[in-house]
């Protein structure tokens, strides 16, 4: 997310160095980034955070809860806390963060509101409370979890314990919740909506797709929306507004 003045990074899973690669694939300079944002502290959105806020000496912004359940190590960057629910503003950026149904110590997902646009981003949720599809509502841009199929995830390769988590309602979305939220919801008609932690062993980028365009047809909105589906280890396109 980023306006001319301000740039900012959701969550940093991956190490510095791929990091820095895929900004710089992007065309964007790592050192021009403004803060990072974290939603929570499960590994894979927090790996690299130490050693980017380290390397570029920038704020993280993170809920009070959260930030205690982070393994930091021998350094600790700068925190600047929120109350998971607050709004708050990072230079011309504001921000809006929303409590989501995850099995972490304080999940949020966030919108962002700037030169007019609104971008909201809702991934590591077990399903969608009225409150966070308030929050989705009215969104330009939109970046929703599709995490697994559940046929595929039934006879996939995780023991049972684990599929119950992802299944549950502290867990992941499946294809069918979110496409039923994209399907009944007629204020959530996004320009661009963005598919994404797809579950590389119970879930298939065509399978997202498919689902996704039928439900979009159902609303009405498959032709006024750009869809894409964001692959596993693959970058997406940069939006531009």
């Amino acid at each position: 997310m980023a306006t001319e003045r301000t740039r900012l990074l959701i969550d940093a899973g991956l190490s510095r160095k791929e990091t820095f690669e895929r900004l710089e694939a992007a065309g964007v300079a790592p050192e021009s980034l403004t803060a990072i944002l974290i939603t929570h502290e499960h590994t894979d959105h927090v790996s690299g955070l130490c050693a980017i806020a380290r390397k570029l000496d920038i704020p993280v912004y993170i809920s009070r809860l959260t930030a205690p359940a982070v393994a930091w190590g021998e350094f600790t960057p700068k925190l600047e806390l929120f109350q998971a629910g607050s709004q708050f503003i990072v230079g011309d950026i504001d921000v809006t963060s929303f409590t989501i149904p995850h099995d972490a110590a304080d999940p949020v997902g966030f919108s962002f509101r700037a030169e007019g646009i609104k971008i909201s981003i809702a991934t590591d949720l077990g399903y969608l409370p009225e409150s966070v599809r308030f929050q989705l509502r009215g969104s330009e841009v939109l970046l929703l979890e599709s995490n697994h199929d559940l046929d595929m995830l039934k006879v996939g390769p995780y023991p049972w314990p684990v599929k119950q988590r992802v299944m549950g309602r502290m867990g992941h979305l499946s294809n069918d919740v979110a496409c039923g939220f994209l399907r009944e919801d007629p204020d959530v008609r996004p320009s661009t909506l963005i598919l994404g932690h797809l579950s590389e062993h119970n879930n298939h980028p065509a399978i997202v797709r498919l689902s996704a365009e039928q439900a979009l047809d159902h609303g009405g909105a498959r032709l006024f929306t750009n869809l894409v589906v964001a692959e596993p280890g693959r970058p997406t396109e940069t939006f531009v507004y």
